[in-house]
C-alpha cells in the first residue's frame, strides 16, 4: 500500500516543481534564467562606505566629470536611435543605454554634491562631433554603424580610466561610484558588441607589455634585488642554507649513535655467523 502511496505522490512533487518553475519564468524571466544558468556575480556595492572621507585627487574630480559628460551625449544618442534606426536590435540597446545612463548620471549627481564637484551641462566639443555626426548619418544601416562604433570607442576609452579610480582613490564616495560606473560600461560594451556590427580593428591596440619590469619592493626578504628586478626564481640566504645543513648533520649524528648503542645490534654481532642451524 506503501509503495502505491509513493508511485503517486512522486508525479504531484514533479508538477508542484513544474507548476513553481512556470510561475519563475512568467513573472521573472531574468531570475528563471539565473537560476538555470548562475551569470558572473556583480561585486555588491553596499558593502561600501559613501560618507565623503578620503582625500580627493585631481584624477577623482576628472573622473567624475567625465561620467557626466558620458550621460551628457550617449543620453541623446539612445534617443536619436529610436528615430534613425530601422533595427529593433538597436533601438532596444540605445534604449536601454539611454536609461541606464539616466540612473547613473543620478549617482553621478549625488557624488559631486556630497564631493563639492561642479558638474558640466553639456557635451564637450568631441562628444557635440560625435552626435552631429550621428545626426548627419542616413537612416538605417549608416546610423547603425556610427552609433555602434561611437559608442563603443567611447567606452573602451572610459573603462580602464574606472579601474585606475576605483584600485587608487582615497576617497569612499568616489570609489563607490567608480564600481557602480564600472558595472554599468561592462553592460554597455556587452549590449554594443552584441549587435555584432563593432568595428574591432579599428579600435586603437594595447600597447606591447614592458620588456623590463619596473623595480619593486618585495616585502618577502628571501628575494634579493636581482630577484624582484627581473622576475626570477627567489635565491636563499646562505645563512639559511647553512643552518639547513648544520640541523640535518646533527639529526643524523644522532640517529647513528642510537643505534650503535641498540643492545639487539651488539647481541647480533656476538651470535656466530652461521644463523640457525649453522647454515
Amino acid at each position: 500500500m506503501l509503495a502505491v502511496v509513493r508511485m503517486f505522490a512522486l508525479p504531484r512533487r514533479l508538477a508542484g516543481l513544474f507548476i513553481a518553475v512556470l510561475a519563475l519564468v512568467v513573472f521573472d524571466p531574468r531570475a528563471a534564467l539565473a537560476a538555470v544558468e548562475p551569470g558572473v556575480p556583480d561585486p555588491p556595492s553596499n558593502l561600501l562606505t559613501d560618507t565623503g572621507e578620503g582625500k580627493m585627487s585631481a584624477a577623482d574630480k576628472d573622473f567624475v566629470i567625465k561620467v557626466r559628460l558620458a550621460g551628457l551625449w550617449e543620453i541623446p544618442a539612445g534617443e536619436m536611435a529610436q528615430d534613425k534606426s530601422r533595427s529593433k536590435q538597436i533601438k532596444g540597446i540605445g534604449a536601454d543605454i539611454a536609461a541606464q545612463h539616466r540612473v547613473l548620471d543620478q549617482l553621478t549627481r549625488a557624488a559631486a554634491k556630497k564631493l563639492d564637484v561642479d558638474l558640466p551641462d553639456e557635451p564637450n566639443e568631441a562628444q557635440q562631433g560625435w552626435l552631429q555626426e550621428m545626426e548627419d548619418a542616413a537612416v538605417g544601416e549608416d546610423f547603425d554603424q556610427i552609433y555602434i562604433d561611437r559608442l563603443r570607442a567611447a567606452h573602451g576609452n572610459i573603462f580602464p580610466a574606472i579601474a585606475t579610480i576605483r584600485t587608487t582613490t582615497r576617497n569612499d564616495t568616489v570609489r563607490k561610484l567608480a564600481q557602480r560606473a564600472n558595472q554599468f560600461v561592462m553592460t554597455h560594451l556587452t549590449l554594443l558588441e552584441s549587435s555584432n556590427i563593432v568595428n574591432f580593428a579599428a579600435l586603437p591596440t594595447a600597447p606591447p607589455p614592458n620588456a623590463t619590469p619596473a623595480k619593486t619592493n618585495s616585502a618577502n626578504p628571501v628575494l634579493s634585488a636581482s630577484d624582484a628586478t627581473t622576475g626570477g626564481t627567489p635565491s636563499v640566504s646562505l645563512p639559511v642554507v647553512g643552518g639547513i645543513v648544520l640541523a640535518a648533520l646533527a639529526g643524523g649524528l644522532l640517529v647513528s649513535r642510537k643505534m650503535m648503542n641498540d643492545p639487539r645490534r651488539r647481541y647480533r654481532q656476538r651470535r656466530p655467523s652461521g644463523g640457525y642451524g649453522g647454515y
